[in-house]
């Protein structure tokens, strides 16, 4: 049994998810905004957390990042009506530990509650590293030799889709389908653009690029 915090502002969604994780033999608190949410875990003691990104006051993503802020540590899944991997990369990008998209199966859901309390606790990344590159996924801070580099907001994102997929090929419309929001930017050479202005950030002179071209199929961040 797990003592389980829902955050979630849909009365029947809400409800539904109650009366399923009482079922299952877990102890349950139920609130329905992000205010009383993040207060909810800041005052009392939870195994896990179940946060609705979109609710009143305060969304999900804000309420899993001020928590992470404070120290909080213990597991979080965010729920969400959206399926795109910016609004997942947001929602890990503030320290969630997963992710479901609505509708879901109960059952989907007790696979992932257990999957998580398997974790070691306090267990919450943070930081991807390739080399002498750093990228915070909590400030969303990229660092090269542990000096700042700045970065636009999709320069950032194909970035760190690359970093967390390191030593994997991505063609330029996969990156697109991960990353672009706009749909009238969207071409590869939209693509090839990003990625000339990141290498121009975070390479060295004269050395080879850390984002590799792979001819006639993509791009990859070479991991050693």
């Amino acid at each position: 049994m797990a003592r389980i915090l829902i955050v979630e502002d849909d009365e029947s969604f809400g409800q539904g998810l109650l009366e399923w994780l009482e079922f299952e033999k877990n102890e349950v608190v139920w609130k329905k905004n992000g205010s009383e949410g993040l207060d909810a875990l800041n005052t009392d003691n939870f195994d896990i957390a179940i946060l609705d990104v979109e609710m009143p006051l305060m969304s999900g993503l804000e309420v899993c990042k001020s928590y992470r802020d404070k120290g909080g540590s213990i597991p979080i899944i965010m729920l969400t009506g959206k399926d795109t991997v910016m609004d997942k990369v947001s929602g890990l990008d503030c320290g969630a530990d997963d992710y479901l998209t609505k509708p879901f199966h109960p059952r989907e859901l007790t696979a992932r509650l257990k999957a998580l309390s398997r974790r070691p606790s306090g267990m919450v990344p943070d930081t991807i590293v390739v080399k002498d590159l750093s990228l915070n996924t909590q400030s969303c801070q990229v660092f090269k030799g542990g000096k700042e580099v700045k970065l636009q907001r999709m320069e950032y994102a194909v970035l760190e889709f690359l970093m967390r997929n390191a030593g994997k090929v991505f063609s330029p419309n996969d990156l697109l389908n991960a990353v672009w929001t706009a749909e009238s930017e969207r071409s590869p050479e939209t693509i090839r653009t990003c990625i000339k202005k990141i290498r121009d950030k975070i390479d060295d002179s004269g050395k080879d690029s850390i984002i590799q071209n792979v001819h006639g199929v993509g791009y990859k961040i070479v991991a050693s």
